[in-house]
C-alpha cells in the first residue's frame, strides 16, 4: 500500500463518518416533550424495527406497512403515547409505498431541519413524546401542497 491508497482510504472513512453523523438529527431532550421514557422502556414497548424508526429516526422499507393501502375511517395514533396525529380524511395515495397525508391534526406535530447528504428535508414527529414518524415535502395534493410521508411502524390506527 503507498502514501496515495493511505490518503484516499483515510479520506473515504473520515468523509462517510462525517456523512454518518449527519444522517440521523438528534431526538431533542427528554424533558423538551410531555410524555418520557427511559431507552429501556421504550426498547421493552417496542419492536426492533419500531425502535429504530420511532427512536434512532430510521426508515422502514417502502410497501412494507399495512398502513399504507388502508382507506378506512379513523384515525392515526402516535405508537410511542396515542395521541391522535392524522385523520383518514387526510389520507391518500402518493405511490410512494409510505402511508401518506396532506396535513395533520391541530397541535399534534411538530417538525425540525434533518439535514442529511448535503441537502434539507423537515423531519416530522409527534409533539407529545418526539417520536419520529417520516419526513414532510412539498409535492402533495391540493388543498396544502405537502406530503407527510410517514413510516407505519410509528403508526397505530383506530377506525372510526
Amino acid at each position: 500500500m503507498n502514501r496515495r491508497d493511505i490518503l484516499r482510504t483515510s479520506a473515504a472513512f473520515g468523509f462517510t463518518g462525517a456523512l454518518g453523523g449527519m444522517a440521523m438529527p438528534a431526538i431533542a431532550a427528554a424533558g423538551d416533550f410531555e410524555v418520557t421514557r427511559t431507552e429501556a422502556e421504550w426498547r421493552a414497548m417496542l419492536t426492533p424495527l419500531q425502535y429504530k424508526v420511532m427512536r434512532e429516526h430510521g426508515t422502514e422499507r417502502a410497501f412494507t406497512s399495512p398502513l399504507d393501502k388502508n382507506y378506512a375511517e379513523g384515525l392515526y395514533h402516535c405508537r410511542g403515547c396515542d395521541l391522535e396525529l392524522y385523520s383518514s380524511e387526510h389520507k391518500y395515495d402518493s405511490g410512494t409505498g409510505w402511508p401518506s397525508f396532506y396535513k395533520s391534526l391541530r397541535n399534534a406535530v411538530g417538525t425540525q431541519p434533518d439535514r442529511i447528504l448535503l441537502r434539507v428535508r423537515t423531519e416530522v414527529h409527534c409533539r407529545r413524546c418526539g417520536s419520529h414518524l417520516g419526513h414532510i415535502f412539498d409535492d402533495g395534493p391540493r388543498p396544502t401542497g405537502k406530503r407527510h410521508c410517514l413510516n407505519g411502524a410509528s403508526l397505530v390506527f383506530k377506525a372510526a
